[in-house]
């Protein structure tokens, strides 16, 4: 099997949704060896904040001198970013051999997810890395990477999404996300309401998890761009990040507790200091070009998260959002922003929202804002970019990943194949 087959492989699985049990992604594993036995995890769950505490936790245990595994979802241009070991992408013609070895478990009819996270168990159990950061798929107990063994897991947010799967309100979801508590691991948990609070207090208690709470067992700030953190591993002050936005002082602050209780890492401030700022992760407040900044804010909390953080001067606001999205709580806040302008086009995916119908949204919340519907993505950006003021490109991963490509040349994978559910 060579790459492009095995792309073609894990697209076909992807049209049989997701499957949120364990067994069959357990009965895999065993067949396959455990790979998962011997790599003590850093484990994440979340609404939003997932990828960047993740890129901040195995930036830190890197620098601390561990061979580090990342394994996260979705990827922008190509499978293999998902799987990465000290920040290099697993090799295709890896990937399709792993690939092709899992899926002779044929009477396991693994999904594309369980087929995804056994590929990333045996690669990273290959490699021989010291340490991995997981991050969950969807929801967290029910998640076929919750089979791992952490010496650590955290709860970046709860927030209303994937309800027909986890459940209808914040403390259903939270329950769900706490799912990957563990006994005698801590669990790091960062800001929510008080009703997720509860759901993941009662589930740690259950498990016999140590619970760490943002603002009582660590906190982190951030002023006029210096971040700070008490907690775990001790304080740290006057550290810059390498990713902007308000809400990085969260995710990163998560990393820096959870990444403390790391086996075998002797901790020092100048190696944490040297992690975080060194971090990378793409598509969030990412300025690709002078007046191009790209950030996945997909859902209320994600738009919410980048108005507040958008730069003060005239912007452009190009946008797309898939249809099972609250395409109006994504919209608000970013209107309330006050672009001079909003463009509306249509992601490359079967669930978008059209370009005209967006459109229609955006006059319902702000009638006077001038707004322009462009169907095709390369257009919509050439439009966007005319008056020469900042484009803020947002709403889906889909746009975000095209726009990048179209302005860097970035290499994409042949066959482009997606997540089964609505992640985007």
């Amino acid at each position: 099997m060579d790459y492009t087959r095995a792309l073609g492989q894990l697209g076909q699985l992807a049209r049989f949704g997701v499957r949120l049990e364990l067994e069959p992604m357990a009965q895999a594993l065993a067949a396959l060896g455990h790979p998962e036995r011997a790599i003590p995890v850093l484990h994440i769950a979340g609404t939003n904040g997932k990828g960047s505490t993740a890129a901040f936790a195995a930036s830190l245990l890197q620098r601390a001198g561990a061979r580090t595994g990342l394994y996260t979802s979705p990827h922008l241009s190509r499978f293999t970013e998902r799987i990465c070991i000290d920040g290099v992408e697993i090799a295709p013609e890896r990937v399709a051999e792993l690939v092709d070895r899992v899926l002779r478990l044929r009477e396991l009819e693994l999904t594309f997810f369980e087929v995804a996270t056994a590929v990333a168990w045996l690669h990273f159990a290959r490699e021989q890395v010291d340490l991995a950061v997981v991050e969950v798929g969807l929801g967290g107990r029910l998640d076929a990477t919750n089979l791992c063994h952490p010496f650590a897991t955290v709860i970046t947010s709860i927030g209303l999404e994937h309800t027909e799967q986890l459940g209808p309100t914040t403390a259903a979801i939270a329950g769900e996300k706490a799912g990957i508590a563990k006994r005698g691991v801590p669990i790091c948990t960062g800001p929510v309401d008080e009703s997720a609070a509860r759901a993941i207090a009662k589930r740690a208690r259950s498990a016999g998890a140590l619970l760490l709470r943002w603002g009582e067992e660590f906190e982190g700030s951030l002023e006029r761009a210096q971040f700070s953190y008490r907690g775990p591993g001790g304080s740290l002050d006057g550290v810059r990040l390498a990713l902007d936005g308000e809400h990085q002082r969260v995710n990163a602050a998560l990393a820096l507790a959870a990444s403390s209780f790391a086996p075998g890492i002797a901790w020092d401030d100048l190696l944490r200091r040297h992690g975080l700022a060194s971090t990378r992760w793409p598509a969030r407040l990412e300025r690709i070009a002078p007046h191009l900044l790209l950030d996945s804010a997909h859902n209320p909390a994600g738009a919410e998260a980048l108005a507040a953080a958008l730069p003060a001067e005239p912007f452009v606001l190009l946008i797309g959002v898939l249809s099972d999205k609250d395409v109006a709580g994504i919209l608000a806040p970013l209107l309330g922003r006050g672009p001079s302008r909003l463009v509306c086009t249509r992601p490359a995916s079967p669930r978008a929202v059209s370009a005209d119908d967006l459109a229609r949204r955006a006059r319902e919340l702000l009638p006077q804002l001038p707004i322009m519907p462009i169907e095709g993505v390369p257009r919509a950006l050439e439009e966007a970019s005319q008056s020469g003021e900042l484009v803020i490109c947002c709403g889906s991963i889909y746009l975000v990943a095209e726009v990048r490509r179209l302005v860097t040349g970035e290499v994409s994978d042949p066959v482009a194949i997606a997540d089964p559910f609505s992640r985007r």
